[in-house]
């Protein structure tokens, strides 16, 4: 659906007062449609996203300005997620990073295997308001 024809999101919250500085969150997916889908959602949560599609796109952007936190998909093109992720901590070791996939794991997997990595996990197929609650819980609004 194009952005003409997808009905606007309404903020779930009060927006930042005008000249607020508001937290900014990199989203990081190879697929198009799910980058604007949350930068457009997260956007009228009250957040500034930017957006990456590539592993090079995302390390350029948090070079230039490190986010308050970052979504990443795991199945990327060129790359697998968990590796870019292990890059970025590198650079952000204190960012909080959740995990955006399809893939469907196991809370005990999640916990036993990947809790070093990553902050939370959130499947694709959760309602778009779980990735705003765990975002909240990770930065606040």
């Amino acid at each position: 659906m194009s952005s003409a024809t997808r009905p606007p999101f309404a903020p779930s919250h009060t927006l930042p007062a005008p000249g607020a500085t508001r937290k900014h969150i990199l989203a990081i997916d190879d697929e198009l449609p799910i980058l604007e889908l949350l930068q457009e959602y997260l956007k009228a949560q009250g957040y500034r996203v930017s957006t990456a599609s590539t592993a090079m796109e995302a390390k350029r952007i948090v070079e230039a300005e490190a986010p308050q936190l970052i979504i990443s998909d795991l199945q990327l093109e060129e790359t697998d997620g968990l590796h870019l992720i292990e890059e970025l901590r590198v650079l952000l070791p204190q960012t909080p990073v959740i995990l955006l996939t399809g893939v469907l794991f196991d809370a005990q997997v999640v916990e036993d295997n990947l809790k070093w990595k990553i902050s939370s996990y959130v499947s694709k197929t959760a309602p778009l308001q779980s990735l705003v609650q765990e975002i909240r819980r990770l930065i606040g609004s």
